[in-house]
């Protein structure tokens, strides 16, 4: 093989490397289902602990807000006319997500599917504002009419 001929298929792999990570990308912002996050079990699924910490798209429902001028609402697989409030982790049900925005939720319709965007965050906490309690959410979140 001469230079020219390795300076070729050395772009070739560089071209083919890259639109693999193109194709990662586009794959990354693809929703995934609520009940994705889950093990039968209600821990979390290997796909959940893998995308921990990265920005993943949900789709579902917005519950009504807890309150107005909130940066928070929880999400439903399934439209909702109440929001489902839950006590404790242990209680914590596997077809909702809480979502934390930048800017207050400008609400939409409970019967209008939405896609959400943002970071995935596992573990128990508290939002000290309203005492709600999840086991996992999206934060820095964005999100629009699906």
């Amino acid at each position: 093989m001469d230079r020219r001929q390795f300076a070729l298929s050395g772009t070739a792999c560089g071209l083919w490397v890259s639109l693999g990570r193109i194709g990662e990308a586009v794959a990354a912002d693809k929703p995934i289902k609520l009940r994705e996050l889950y093990n039968r079990d209600r821990t979390f699924s290997d796909l959940a602990k893998s995308l921990e910490g990265e920005r993943i798209a949900v789709n579902g429902f917005m519950a009504p807000p807890l309150k107005a001028e909130m940066n928070f609402f929880v999400l439903t697989k399934m439209p909702m006319a109440v929001c489902p409030f839950c006590e404790t982790e242990a209680e914590w049900p596997d077809d909702i997500l809480a979502i934390y925005t930048k800017r207050v939720v400008d609400v939409i319709s409970y019967r209008t599917k939405i896609v959400t965007r943002g970071v995935l965050e596992l573990g128990t906490f508290t939002d000290p504002d309203t005492g709600f309690v999840s086991r996992v959410r999206l934060v820095d979140a964005v999100y629009e009419r699906a």
